[in-house]
């Protein structure tokens, strides 16, 4: 879907995000770039079809991009709230065997790094935010510059492993919340995604000439859902998970739609 976006759409801005206190912009052509390059930097740690790779990090643009590389190079997410507690991290780290995990800061990787004892398969850390001196740990720099490097040896690898993706592998693995006893990691193939594309496509209340403020969290299924469906569709998405910010970015960016549980709206209004 990515890919045929780009063919569609190269030059029409695909996401909006802050940087530096202002709002910048990615074209669908830069937005692949900047994920083909990740992609490759995941296959340069040895990232193999359906290898699971968690995000432990808040709704930033760094998460759709990481996402998107992960399923570019055939790995399968793991999502995991920020929120969660050190034991449960461990839990579904460990229950779904990750071999990498992206974490946003300190915080994040103090609870990977607590528990790395209990992770044999767990090869490596990457800091989006910082950089916790530990062996483990790279930052997100590195994986741009890995990536890099194995593109220049390997110019086609992201499009061959893209290419060998078929509609039942394993795309996305969501550790439930709310439900009694452990968190449960619910298995999303790929055509889960492409599914909910065209199905949202075909009810047509949503164009390409849509502007989209994406909060939501993307450890959850719906604020996946809706980078699925973007891509499909091929709109707009400005990105920021600060709660807190809503209201003025709201009034800044001016979306003709976002999406959320009734209570965001009841705090808004």
């Amino acid at each position: 879907m990515l890919s045929h976006r780009v063919a569609s759409s190269p030059s029409k801005e695909a996401f909006r995000y802050v940087e530096s206190d202002r709002w910048v912009s990615l074209s669908w052509s830069q937005t692949k770039d900047k994920v083909f390059q990740l992609a490759a930097g995941l296959l340069a740690l040895g990232i193999e079809p359906q290898d699971r790779v968690a995000i432990a990090c808040s709704t930033r643009m760094e998460w759709v991009l990481a996402d998107l590389a992960i399923m570019s190079a055939a790995g399968a997410t793991t999502t995991i709230y920020p929120s969660t507690q050190h034991e449960d991290v461990r839990y579904v780290l460990s229950d779904s065997q990750s071999k990498l995990v992206i974490a946003e800061d300190d915080l994040q990787v103090k609870k990977v790094v607590d528990h790395l004892d209990e992770l044999p398969e767990l090869r490596q850390i990457i800091q989006l935010d910082g950089k916790v001196d530990h062996p483990k740990v790279i930052g997100w720099a590195d994986l741009e510059k890995l990536g890099r490097d194995y593109l220049d040896a390997h110019p086609t690898a992201v499009d061959d492993v893209i290419a060998a993706i078929g509609p039942e592998d394993l795309a996305t693995l969501i550790y439930t919340s709310g439900t009694t006893g452990r968190p449960k990691g619910v298995r999303l193939v790929q055509d889960c995604w492409t599914y909910l594309g065209a199905s949202v496509e075909a009810f047509d209340i949503i164009s390409a000439d849509d502007l989209h403020y994406l909060w939501l969290p993307l450890s959850h299924v719906f604020g996946k859902a809706l980078i699925a469906i973007q891509l499909y569709i091929g709109f707009t998405t400005a990105v920021d998970g600060r709660i807190d910010k809503i209201v003025e970015n709201l009034a800044e960016v001016k979306p003709t739609f976002m999406c959320g549980a009734p209570r965001i709206f009841e705090k808004v209004r």
